[in-house]
Formats: structure tokens, sequence, C-alpha cells
């Protein structure tokens, strides 16, 4: 029988943590601004998820990497900067993370906004190919704060949250600016709501995997760093 060891329980527990916060800030705010008819606005709400993807980098970064997305550990592992056989421990974990928090968010306001669902406003095709392009920047920038040795940093983090913050802030109205299946996985599931679900998993992973894979090769091998411990691989 395959037994998970303590090493990756603590990177999963750190994933799902980190995607929890993600998503019941994030989602959260689009029910506050809700609620509140507009008080926390679209500006708003985008600097939230940022600041909540920085601050979740600050506190899991050095633990399970804040991947805190399914998409971006996709990326990771296609770039081998992410073992193919704790692909299915990651995303289930941020998937879990992603529910638990919807259901909080249910449980406090009940189903208002969708429980913050992305759904596109316009043609669905639109937002796939939003998405794609949101998430290939977006792991383009995680690729170079994350693994090349002229880029990295304590800034990652900022790099990262601003990324968000902005992608966010002026797609969100068009696609819902998701760039993370496990994001729009959790309120889909818990609020029942599926209208184009499936683009919000196809335009992150594409993304992901594009950036990825053209960064990585843009980056050579001289000035990789590895971002697994040895050990634990």
């Amino acid at each position: 029988m395959h037994q998970i060891s303590p090493s990756i329980m603590r990177r999963c527990t750190a994933e799902f943590i980190g995607t929890f916060g993600l998503v019941f800030a994030g989602t959260g705010a689009i029910m506050v601004d809700f609620i509140s008819g507009g008080e926390v606005t679209n500006l708003g709400t985008g600097i939230v998820f940022g600041l909540t993807v920085a601050a979740m980098i600050y506190a899991t970064g050095h633990i399970s990497g804040a991947h805190i997305n399914p998409a971006v550990t996709l990326g990771f592992a296609l770039s081998r900067h992410f073992p193919w056989k704790w692909v299915p421990h990651y995303w289930s974990s941020q998937l879990a993370g992603a529910i638990a928090a919807s259901l909080v968010l249910q449980g406090l306001f009940g189903n208002v906004a969708d429980l913050g669902a992305t759904l596109p406003s316009g043609a669905v095709w639109d937002s796939v190919l939003l998405e794609v392009i949101l998430t290939f920047f977006l792991m383009f920038v995680i690729m170079a704060v994350s693994t090349d040795v002229r880029a990295i940093g304590s800034s990652a983090a900022i790099a990262i949250g601003a990324t968000v913050a902005l992608e966010a802030t002026f797609a969100g109205p068009i696609s819902g600016a998701s760039m993370n299946p496990a994001r729009s996985f959790g309120p889909a599931l818990v609020g029942w709501t599926w209208v184009d679900h499936w683009a919000y998993w196809a335009g992150p992973l594409i993304g992901a995997a594009l950036a990825a894979v053209i960064y990585w090769w843009l980056r050579g091998q001289n000035n990789s760093i590895s971002i697994v411990n040895e050990e634990d691989s």
C-alpha cells in the first residue's frame, strides 16, 4: 500500500490553506461587493485577489511553492520543476481548499452573486482565449521569478500578486479573470453553477502550459534553479 510521506502531506496542507485563502478573500470580495451595492468595486476586487496571492506566497511559498492553482502545478511539471507523481496530490488539495472556502462563504452570505463564480459575459470562446492569454502571462511571470537564477528574489510575491491584480481588474468583467481552475471549481460546485465551466479549465491549463514551455526554452538550462528538494522528490 502506497503511503504519503510527511513531506508531501505538509506541502498539500499548505496548498489547501493557500487556495482556501485565495478563494475565501477573492470570491468573498465579489459577494460583499454585491451585498454592499458596489462598495468594493471591480478595482477593489482585483486588488484583493492580488494581495491575497502575494500574502499566500509569503506564507506558504517556502513550504509548498505556493502554487495554489492547478494550472501553475501543471506548468511546473511540464517544465521539469515539479514531480509528475505529486500533481494529483496538489490538484486534490487545491480543489479541496477552494470547495471549503466556498462552503464557508455560502454559510456566511448565502448564494449571493453565484458565490463569485466565473461566468463569461459574452461569447464563451472570447473568454477561453482571454483566459489563455491571462494565464500565459501569469505563468510567464511565475516562471521568471521562481525558476530563473537571474530573476529570483524576495520580490517574487509582489510581482506575481501585481500580475494577478492587474489582470483581474481589467479582465474580470469579461471572463471573470479566473486564471485558476480551482478558483472557478469551488464556487461552481458549491453553488452548482456550471455554465461554460469547461472554459475555466481549458483556458488556464493551455495558457500555463504554453508559458512554462516557452519560458523554459528562453531561459536555457544554465540559468535554471531547482524548486523541489532532492530529498522530497
